[in-house]
């Protein structure tokens, strides 16, 4: 008996489905031919129609050169197209994408190959999807050199497994260190919070991925010496990765200073004339200056005699009321560290400076010795980083919280989103609870048995309900309530409906 001949696979309702996707799609036949494709994948290859993309896979290869992002050409059998002929599944391939008539076109993009088959699982279509990266590969390059050759010094952890992620040129001249020194290596091989106020607390923050407020630490050089600095961490979220942002500050040259001070009373005269960071040595009360060293006067562009008369009211001072802030800290608490405070030069220019004092006695008088530590090249180097990031950040979507937010933060801590864990439905909770173990969009589909875009349309709803905006942020938020990852509902019985996420 002859066999009926299969009837022709009908295709409408999938191109309906996918025609309006962000994605771009193409859907070839078994038999080799490139059946459809919707405009977003055309767009990607800088085409207008089907013919120009290219009939089949031979035809497709004839019209692009594909090139892997280490700049090696694909070989003919590894082009997408003909991977899926072969019956092959694949996933994330990401490529350059060149026109070989000659036009000056090139795109970074991704590529996931899936095969589709019937109920007797026959393969019936296959299908590429196209993401369109170049904007997040061609930002992420800028950023890249952007960073790695500002001179502040910073470092960027991976918060998932506490490695560091990123290293500038001015954390390796400030330590000695080799890039491969660095990098993939964690925290408690590098430890940037040695020595640090409130350790305990700060590694928390770290861990919680909660900004780490700038202290005094004691970094470990290559030599294995040691460097007194104020670091700070600040986080950020890359590619969908929480990592913290590392900032540093040099405190060598001013600890130096107070050390030689603290050695000898007999030495303290000359010590304070000679140490290599402004000093000024101030009666309390009435408030005088009683000696500024050769630092302090070099800076400013002041003389001895232009610096009598009521300390709060000199001109050195470009805002006399935080300096008198600051004697009224060490009149009142014995010491103050670290407070901004702007000094003016003489000529008109400001001078950025972190101050800090503490109480003497001079001839049983109760004075402030204050230092000034001149951050101006930092505040610089940080303002010019900055806004390099911002410029070149500015049109992509991959780095979800600019730096210049963060950096901004670095003194402030941030408030997570609103909402509350009742507001969240059942399988939303098992999605956040998802996205707190790291899991991508794919992973979570295929954990809870959805397609990728219900589990998108659910993460989306979960950012709409806590009033958060990216990944990182949501993490945050479920993190302080207690979410730190996913456990499989129990079984429904009339009496206690199903529960997701881990309470910790």
């Amino acid at each position: 008996m002859r066999k009926p001949a299969t009837p022709p696979v009908d295709r409408r309702q999938l191109e309906q489905l996918v025609s309006g996707l962000a994605e771009g799609v193409v859907l070839l036949d078994p038999g080799g031919s490139v059946v459809w494709a919707n405009t977003t994948a055309l767009t990607a290859h800088g085409v207008d129609s089907l013919p120009q993309l290219g009939r089949n896979a031979a035809e497709y290869a004839r019209h692009f050169r594909l090139r892997y992002r280490n700049h090696h050409a694909l070989p003919a059998a590894q082009y997408p197209l003909r991977r899926l002929l072969r019956g092959e599944s694949f996933g994330d391939l990401v490529v350059d994408v060149e026109r070989r008539d000659g036009a000056d076109f090139r795109r970074i993009l991704r590529m996931r190959g899936i095969v589709l088959t019937d109920v007797s699982d026959s393969t019936e279509s296959l299908a590429l999807t196209i993401d369109d990266v170049t904007e997040r590969y061609e930002a992420e390059q800028r950023f890249e050199k952007t960073f790695a050759a500002n001179p502040a010094p910073a470092l960027i952890c991976r918060i998932a497994d506490l490695r560091y992620v990123k290293v500038n040129a001015g954390f390796l001249e400030m330590t000695g260190y080799r890039r491969e020194d660095v990098l993939d290596h964690s925290v408690y091989e590098l430890d940037v919070l040695e020595g640090i106020a409130r350790r305990e607390e700060a590694i928390a923050n770290l861990h919680a991925g909660h900004t780490v407020a700038q202290s005094e630490a004691t970094l470990r050089l290559s030599d294995g010496s040691t460097k007194f600095v104020i670091v700070a961490g600040q986080p950020i979220d890359m590619d969908e990765d929480a990592c913290m942002l590392f900032t540093f500050i040099d405190l060598d040259l001013r600890k130096k200073a107070e050390d030689a001070l603290r050695h000898s009373e007999q030495r303290f005269a000359t010590a304070f004339r000679l140490a290599p960071v402004p000093m000024t040595l101030i009666a309390l009360s009435p408030p005088r200056l009683l000696e500024a060293n050769d630092a302090f006067l070099a800076a400013t562009g002041r003389t001895a005699a232009e610096l009598d008369g009521d300390a709060t009211a000199l001109t050195v001072w470009r805002e006399p009321q935080a300096f008198a802030d600051l004697l009224a800290a060490v009149a009142g608490d014995g010491g103050a560290r670290h407070r901004d405070l702007t000094l003016s030069d003489g000529d008109g220019g400001e001078i950025d400076c972190l101050a800090s004092a503490g109480m003497v006695r001079i001839d049983d008088t109760p004075c402030a010795l204050c230092v000034f530590q001149d951050i101006s090249e930092r505040k610089r180097s940080e303002v010019e980083l900055v806004a390099a990031i911002e410029a070149v950040m500015q049109d992509a979507s991959w780095f979800s919280r600019t730096v210049i937010d963060k950096l901004a933060q670095v003194r402030r801590g941030t408030v997570a989103g609103k909402g509350e864990l009742a507001d969240l439905t059942p399988r939303e909770l098992e999605v956040l609870g998802l996205l707190c173990e790291g899991r991508s969009d794919a992973e979570i589909a295929r954990a809870l048995r959805l397609s990728p875009h219900t589990v998108r349309n659910h993460v989306a709803t979960i950012y709409s309900k806590i009033d958060v905006h990216r990944r990182g942020a949501a993490i945050v938020w479920a993190r302080e309530r207690g979410i730190v990852g996913y456990e499989p509902p129990p079984k429904r019985s009339s009496r206690a409906p199903a529960r997701s996420g881990r309470r910790g």
